[in-house]
C-alpha cells in the first residue's frame, strides 16, 4: 500500500530532479556569485570613495591652514601698515603745528616791531606838538631853548627805553 507519504517523497524526487534538470542550483548559484561580485564592486567603490574623501579632506586642511597663515600674514601687514601711517600722520601734524607756531611768531614779531614804530611816531607828534606849544607860548628864548633841550632829551630817554 502506497499511502501518502510514498508520494510526498516522489514528488519531493521529482521536484529535485526538475531542479537538477533545468540547472536551477547552478542559475542560483551564478545569481548569487553575480550578486556577490557587484558587492565586492560596490564595496570597492565605497573604499575608492573612502581614500578620494580621505586625499580631499587632507587637501581641504592643507588649504584651511594656509588660509589661516595667509590671514595672519595679512592681518600683520596691515598692522603694520596703519602703525606706519599713524607715525607718519603724526609727524605731518607736528611739522603743520611746527610751521603755524612759527608763524604765529613771527607775526608777533611783525605786530611788536609795528607797534614800537607806532609807539616812535606817537612820541615824535607829542614831542613837536609840545614844542610847538610852548613856541606859540613863550616869548623868552633862553626859557624856550631850555625846555626844548629838555623836551628833547626826556623824548630821546623814552625811546631808548622803549627800543630797550
Amino acid at each position: 500500500m502506497i499511502d501518502s507519504t510514498f508520494w510526498v517523497m516522489i514528488s519531493f524526487f521529482v521536484f529535485i530532479g526538475l531542479l537538477v534538470y533545468f540547472k536551477i542550483p547552478q542559475k542560483i548559484k551564478i545569481s548569487l556569485e553575480e550578486s556577490i561580485n557587484n558587492i565586492k564592486k560596490q564595496l570597492d567603490e565605497a573604499d575608492k570613495l573612502k581614500e578620494d574623501a580621505k586625499n580631499i579632506l587632507t587637501e581641504r586642511e592643507k588649504l584651511i591652514s594656509n588660509s589661516k597663515d595667509e590671514v595672519k600674514q595679512m592681518i600683520k601687514k596691515a598692522s603694520d601698515e596703519a602703525e606706519k601711517n599713524i607715525i607718519k600722520t603724526n609727524k605731518d601734524f607736528h611739522n603743520i603745528m611746527e610751521t603755524r607756531k612759527k608763524n604765529a611768531e613771527e607775526k608777533i614779531k611783525q605786530l611788536k616791531n609795528q607797534a614800537l614804530k607806532d609807539i616812535k611816531n606817537a612820541s615824535v607828534k607829542i614831542a613837536i606838538e609840545s614844542v610847538e606849544k610852548l613856541i606859540k607860548n613863550s616869548l623868552d628864548k633862553s626859557k624856550l631853548d631850555k625846555i626844548y633841550s629838555s623836551s628833547i632829551e626826556e623824548t630821546k630817554l623814552a625811546l631808548k627805553k622803549k627800543s630797550s
